[in-house]
C-alpha cells in the first residue's frame, strides 16, 4: 500500500472513494461535507436520508462510516465518518479518530476498492490539533497497511500549506520509528 500527501480540492480526485467527515445526521453541513454534498449533487443527499437513524438525527454515529454512491463525483463512492469533537483529549478523541481511519479501510477493504482518499477528520470546526490528528491518520494507515493488501492506494488531502506539513512531519515520524525498530527474522 501506498500512503501519498497532496493538497488541493478532495472533490477533484479520481479514486475508487473519497472520505466525507461528517456529522452524525449525515445530511451535509459546512467544510469538506458541505464541498462533497455539493459537488455530488442532490442525489448523495437523497441516498442518504434513505440510511437508516439509530436515533433521531443519528445515521452514523462518531467513530463509525457508511458508504454511499459518489454521484457526480469522480470518486465511485463516498465513504462517510464522523470524527470526534475536540474536548481535550481526555475523552477517548484519539481512540475515536483512530476509528474512522481504521473502520473506513476496512470498510475500503470490504467493498473492493483500491484507492482511497481522506481529509484531515476533525481538523475543522470540530477543533482537532492538526498535528495530533495527522499523527493519528498516519499511524492509523501505516498500520492497516501492514495487515492488509487492500487499498493499495491511501491519500491525505491537506486543505492548507499546515496540513501539508503536518501529515509530511507525520509521515516523516512514523517512518523513522518503523525503521528503527528490530527486524525479527
Amino acid at each position: 500500500m501506498k500512503i501519498e500527501i497532496w493538497q488541493g480540492d478532495i472533490t477533484e480526485l479520481d479514486v475508487d472513494a473519497i472520505v466525507n467527515a461528517a456529522n452524525e445526521s449525515l445530511l451535509g453541513g459546512g467544510g469538506v461535507d458541505g464541498a462533497i454534498h455539493r459537488a455530488a449533487g442532490p442525489q448523495l443527499l437523497e441516498e442518504c436520508l434513505r440510511l437508516p437513524e439509530l436515533k433521531p438525527g443519528v445515521r452514523c454515529p462518531v467513530g463509525e462510516v457508511r458508504a454511499t454512491a459518489g454521484h457526480r463525483l469522480k470518486a465511485r463512492h463516498v465513504l462517510h465518518t464522523v470524527g470526534p469533537v475536540w474536548r481535550d483529549g481526555a475523552h477517548d478523541e484519539p481512540a475515536l479518530l483512530g476509528n474512522c481511519y481504521w473502520r473506513s479501510l476496512r470498510l475500503a477493504e470490504q467493498l473492493g476498492l483500491h484507492s482511497v482518499a481522506f481529509p484531515a477528520i476533525s481538523c475543522g470546526v470540530y477543533g482537532y490539533p492538526l498535528h495530533q490528528a495527522a499523527r493519528i491518520s498516519v499511524a492509523e494507515t501505516t498500520a492497516w497497511q501492514r495487515a492488509h493488501a487492500v487499498p493499495k492506494r491511501v491519500i491525505l488531502v491537506a486543505y492548507s500549506d499546515a496540513a501539508y506539513k503536518a501529515y509530511q512531519q507525520a509521515l516523516m515520524q512514523v517512518s523513522l520509528l518503523q525503521a528503527a525498530q528490530p527486524q525479527v527474522a
